[in-house]
């Protein structure tokens, strides 16, 4: 059985699929705004569900859950969970 590679971003997860956080992008605010909600390099993120239409994403780090647009979790790159 082949090893299935990790999604470059959280918004690139499937519903069940998890990731480690290499990166938090954005820029001013957003950066800070992310950072703030416990989106930080080495946390543990995993895709919860998605609405209907595909925005937002529900996440689960650090214990608890968060709601998240689509195009703010593709600021946040992924990095192999046993890198």
């Amino acid at each position: 059985m082949g090893k299935r590679e990790t999604p470059a971003t959280v918004a690139a997860l499937q519903p069940g699929e998890s990731g480690i956080v290499q990166a938090v992008g954005g820029e001013g605010a957003l950066h800070r705004h992310l950072l703030d909600m416990g989106i930080t390099p080495g946390v543990k993120v995993t895709l919860i569900k998605t609405a209907p239409m595909g925005d937002p994403l529900e996440l689960h780090l650090r214990g608890y859950s968060l709601t998240l647009r689509r195009a703010d979790a593709a600021t946040i790159t992924l990095r192999e969970a046993d890198a």
